[in-house]
């Protein structure tokens, strides 16, 4: 289990990955971002050979990861977090706002 700030990433049985996932949606700069800081700008965002970032076709903000070869989760206020091969669940920490839970900000 890799926790960069607000980003959980959960290693997973590749078999248990869900069935029909598609590519999701790259950021305007053609980056994997598996979290957008708000506030700042700043991305968690995914790199390396064979890796693929990808989402129910419904639902963009559920995400997994697929790494084949190698991967590597950086951030201009983290350290990079090295990935290796394997299935992967995304969750993203969520905070209490009165009458609504939503992602932390950043």
């Amino acid at each position: 289990m890799f926790r960069q700030g607000d980003v959980l990433v959960m290693p997973m049985p590749r078999e248990e990955l869900p069935n029909g996932l598609v590519q999701a949606p790259r950021d305007r700069r053609n980056r994997m971002v598996l979290a957008l800081g708000e506030a700042t700008g700043h991305a968690h965002v995914v790199t390396g050979e064979r890796v693929s970032l990808l989402c129910p076709p419904d639902d963009p903000e559920r995400l997994y990861l697929l790494i084949e070869g190698y991967g590597r989760l950086g951030h201009e206020e983290h350290g990079p977090i090295a990935l290796g091969a394997g299935a992967y669940r995304v969750v993203r920490q969520r905070e209490y706002f009165p009458g609504a839970i939503r992602p932390v900000a950043d």
